[in-house]
């Protein structure tokens, strides 16, 4: 686990190329799990970061945060095998297939209605 962009504070799990179908694929079998693909030198990635951290605190309960940051090792592979466009990608898995994705900063409360909107009912 490390912290959110540089935070101490709240944590999320890592992916890579080589992990990535455990930690987001298969872990979405059990908990819907949120993607963000994000790049360091990229200024949104880093402005929707606490708002992010915001919604986890809320609904970490209901969904889990994997980030892949796409300029570490052979990660841009993953944001072309899903064909993405611009960063943040956000990215919503449920039982190992995307439903959703939104692209771009937003506000916690559209994360959280976003979310809301694509996720499982709960029990």
């Amino acid at each position: 686990m490390a912290p959110l962009h540089g935070k101490t504070t709240k944590e999320f799990e890592e992916a890579h190329l080589h992990d990535f179908p455990q930690k987001v694929l298969e872990a979405s079998a059990r908990k819907p799990v949120l993607v963000d693909f994000w790049a360091d030198w990229c200024a949104p990635c880093h402005a929707i970061a606490p708002h992010l951290e915001r919604v986890m605190e809320e609904m970490a309960h209901r969904v889990a945060l994997v980030k892949v940051e796409v300029d570490e090792g052979e990660n841009m592979k993953l944001a072309g095998r899903y064909k993405l466009r611009g960063f943040p990608t956000l990215m919503l898995f449920v039982e190992g297939e995307e439903v959703a994705r939104f692209a771009g900063n937003r506000a916690s409360h559209w994360i959280r209605d976003w979310l809301n909107e694509h996720l499982p009912p709960q029990d």
